[in-house]
């Protein structure tokens, strides 16, 4: 009967027992005949099975939703003209004339499909305390982080939250790759 080898995460944990386990360790030397058997009056210790570590899961995303949003931002803002555009050769009033037309329309998109609200609702700069649990998720810690909570510093950036999205939905077939469809005209 053909056994399976052993995962690569279980050879680690076994790895790990012999390394931590000298009664074990002794056991595996004399199986492979590297050592000399302990005398019958010595206690060998059972070996406590180790813990399988668990996966980590990771969602794949499929890219369609941000397309979609990058083909809105293009539609309504001209986003992606703007910003594959060299503006080296453009003044900054000409830069700054294109900039209030692209926020416009990247607002007008935010605003449609997105509720967006700050994670914090204190003002950027007021002293706040971080208790014990925080969320580090919602929060980044910035500066000199020493110690355990409770935390007590001053808000850099609110953050920003999206509590509901509403993108349109795609016809089947439709390739989201093309954000902004070449122009011909006849």
């Amino acid at each position: 009967m053909a056994s399976t080898p052993p995962s690569f995460f279980r050879r680690i944990g076994l790895a790990l027992s012999v390394l931590f386990n000298a009664e074990l360790a002794a056991k595996l030397q004399r199986v492979r005949g590297e050592a000399e058997p302990p005398a019958a009056d010595t206690p060998i210790a059972p070996v406590a099975p180790v813990a399988e570590p668990q996966p980590v899961i990771v969602r794949e995303t499929t890219p369609e939703a941000a397309l979609q949003l990058l083909g809105l931002l293009q539609r309504e803002a001209r986003f992606v003209d703007f910003v594959q555009e060299d503006v080296a050769a453009y003044s900054d009033a000409d830069i700054g004339a294109a900039a209030r037309v692209v926020h416009e329309g990247c607002r007008k998109v935010l605003r449609e499909h997105f509720d967006i609200e700050p994670v914090r609702s204190e003002p950027e700069g007021s002293r706040i305390t971080l208790a014990e649990g925080f969320d580090a998720a919602a929060v980044r810690l910035t500066g000199k982080v020493v110690g355990k909570p409770p935390f007590t510093g001053s808000l850099g950036h609110r953050g920003w939250r999206v509590t509901d999205t509403r993108l349109p939905k795609l016809v089947e077939g439709h390739d989201a790759g093309v954000i902004a469809q070449a122009e011909v005209e006849l």
